[in-house]
């Protein structure tokens, strides 16, 4: 049985697609359809509250919808060395917010205008982000030096490892001695090289 200690109404009932939980700072942000994207705040418990038992967030501490998606939006995910969010929606716009002064803003922008934006990835020290779009294209980026790494496959997920040296890349391609998709799994380093 799970017991509900903490709920927060969606505005208009619109549905959402992504959540993601900054752990570090304890922000959520949670994507939906027609551009809904919020950024929320729980206040945790103390310590001396968690040993007496008490339910656990009691206080929501922000609540703000950020503007500036059309479309669903599709994918979250935070860089928390450097407190940032950045956000994809169905037409391939990327946002890139930043925390001022207690209030998200947009900082950048970017439309690459041919496809739409499956799954992102900041690696652990926050210096590199991985973009993977839904016609195959995978974009290791940085704000000096943007990579294009060409996997071969239709990519559905990538992951960085915890120190940020290698990205896993996730998805399928045509096996060469069968008619059907191989499942597969590749590595890459930073620099989208293939890594063995």
């Amino acid at each position: 049985m799970a017991v509900v200690t903490f709920q927060i109404s969606i505005p208009n009932n619109v549905k959402l697609k992504c959540i993601s939980w900054n752990k570090d700072q304890g922000f959520i942000a949670c994507g939906g359809e027609d551009g809904l994207l919020k950024v929320l705040k729980l206040e945790t418990q103390t310590d001396d509250a968690k040993l007496r038992g008490l339910a656990a967030p009691s206080n929501l501490s922000m609540n703000q919808t950020l503007e500036g998606h059309s479309g669903s939006v599709q994918v979250v995910t935070w860089n928390e060395q450097y407190q940032k969010l950045t956000t994809s929606d169905q037409n391939g716009l990327i946002i890139v917010w930043m925390l001022c002064r207690g209030s998200w803003y947009e900082e950048m922008i970017n439309n690459r205008n041919k496809s739409v934006v499956r799954s992102m990835s900041w690696n652990a020290d926050g210096q590199k982000i991985c973009i993977v779009y839904e016609d195959g294209a995978v974009i290791v980026g940085s704000v000096d030096d943007p990579v294009l790494v060409d996997t071969g496959m239709h990519v559905v997920s990538i992951q960085w490892n915890h120190t940020g040296s290698v990205l896993a890349v996730a998805g399928s391609q045509k096996a060469s001695t069968q008619d059907k998709d191989a499942n597969t799994v590749q590595f890459f380093t930073p620099f989208g090289e293939v890594n063995v």
